[in-house]
C-alpha cells in the first residue's frame, strides 16, 4: 500500500484494522476515533486512535456516545498509535464535547 493522502482530523471515525494484536488488546477491524491533534495528523504517517465498541464494561475512561444511531463506548483505555495505512473508510465524526474532557483528564 502507498502513502495515504487524505485529510485526517481529530474526532474523525474510521474503520481501522487492529490485527495483529497481543494479549488483551482489542482486535479485528472496527470503528476507531482519531484522538491525535490535527498538526500531528498532518505531519506524521501515524495517528493515535481509540477503538469504539458496543460492548465492554462501562468505566469512567470509556465515554458513551451515540454514533450512527447506535450506543457505543470510546475505549480511551485502549489508545493505540497506528500507521495511516491501517485506516479504512471514514465513517463520520464524534463531537469533541463527548470525549475530549475525559481524554484530557486521563493524561493529566
Amino acid at each position: 500500500m502507498g502513502v495515504v493522502s487524505r485529510v485526517i482530523a481529530r474526532g474523525d471515525v474510521y474503520w481501522v484494522n487492529l490485527d495483529p494484536v497481543i494479549g488483551s488488546e482489542i482486535q479485528k477491524t472496527r470503528p476507531a476515533l482519531v484522538v491525535s491533534p490535527d498538526d500531528l495528523n498532518h505531519a506524521l504517517p501515524r495517528v493515535i486512535i481509540a477503538p469504539l465498541t458496543s460492548a465492554g464494561r462501562p468505566m469512567g475512561c470509556r465515554p458513551e456516545v451515540t454514533f450512527q444511531g447506535k450506543s457505543a463506548r470510546i475505549l480511551l483505555d485502549q489508545l493505540r498509535c497506528v500507521d495511516k495505512i491501517r485506516l479504512g473508510k471514514k465513517m463520520g465524526k464524534v463531537d469533541a464535547k463527548a470525549w475530549h474532557g475525559v481524554f484530557m483528564e486521563m493524561l493529566a
